[in-house]
């Protein structure tokens, strides 16, 4: 399916101030970019990086005192593969790819290790697969309350847990971390997602099953077929779309995603497993 898809930030910037933005599509395969374009309002000048295995795309900006802007736009076509979730079972550590290991252990917003005894105890007795990584979508979509002001830019899986409420982000380290817990690889997903009300940047998570990363979204509030992924990490403080280094206060923001045809929006949402990458031989295959 091709999208329009874009953002626009702007700032007011007290002292000077480094900006690392993550807000361009990555650079996957299943991802064809057929333009885009990126503006900033005053341009001090700009650097950039694509991470060379998981395709993140970096873009830093030293902006000076006064008014910044930033306006991104780009039209996609999005390729996904499908299956049957029954059919997806998941790989034993002892046969995971070595470079899958940052996706196993703790980090800084999913704490995995703390959240283990509850995970066993909850999800440890169901069969293996994809099916189990949905049932622990299903508990969180059924016990944590999606609440706007619930958590902040601190708030880890463990406290989201014992909070029980928390926006998108929350419940993505919150699958995450349980994933990790139960020995499947998992990793936080930004994202540009259809169907999503309001708009927003948005957080799901993939896990590792059966030689390949595929998407869940346990908010279920947008098309899991229609995530136009940004970047992924071990956690969000990795792929966050504004890390300022300096002095500054957000003034503005916009995101925007709609069918480039112009059609409605589907009135059901898949039931398939849905993954946006190859078969992955290691962490970052694309």
């Amino acid at each position: 399916m091709r999208f329009k898809l874009g953002c626009s930030l702007a700032y007011e910037v007290k002292s000077p101030t480094t900006f690392i933005f993550n807000v361009e599509v990555a650079q996957l395969r299943s991802l064809d970019i057929i333009s885009e374009a990126l503006t900033l309002t005053p341009d001090p000048g700009r650097r950039v990086y694509v991470h060379p295995d998981l395709k993140n795309r970096y873009l830093g900006v030293t902006a000076q005192e006064g008014a910044l802007s930033l306006e991104y736009n780009a039209e996609v076509a999005l390729s996904v593969t499908r299956a049957d979730p029954a059919t997806i079972r998941e790989t034993p550590v002892a046969e995971l790819p070595l470079d899958i290991l940052p996706f196993l252990l703790p980090s800084r917003f999913v704490s995995s290790d703390r959240l283990t005894p509850f995970a066993q105890a909850e999800f440890g007795a169901l069969p293996q697969g994809h099916e189990r990584v949905n049932a622990i979508c299903n508990w969180i979509h059924d016990h944590i309350a999606y609440q706007r002001g619930a958590s902040d830019s601190e708030t880890t899986a463990d406290e989201t847990l014992l909070k029980r409420a928390g926006v998108c982000r929350d419940f993505a380290h919150l699958g995450t971390a349980f994933c990790r817990a139960l020995g499947i690889p998992a990793r936080f997903v930004s994202c540009y997602a259809y169907g999503l009300v309001p708009r927003d940047f948005h957080a799901v998570f993939e896990a590792y099953l059966d030689g390949r990363w595929w998407l869940f979204d346990a908010t279920r509030q947008a098309h899991l077929d229609g995530l136009v992924r940004i970047g992924v990490g071990r956690d969000a403080a990795e792929i966050a779309f504004s890390t300022p280094f300096g002095t500054m206060e957000p003034t503005g923001m916009e995101i925007r995603i709609d069918r480039a045809d112009g059609g409605p929006e589907p009135a059901q949402r898949t039931v398939d497993a849905i993954s946006t990458e190859t078969p992955a031989p290691n962490a970052g295959a694309v």
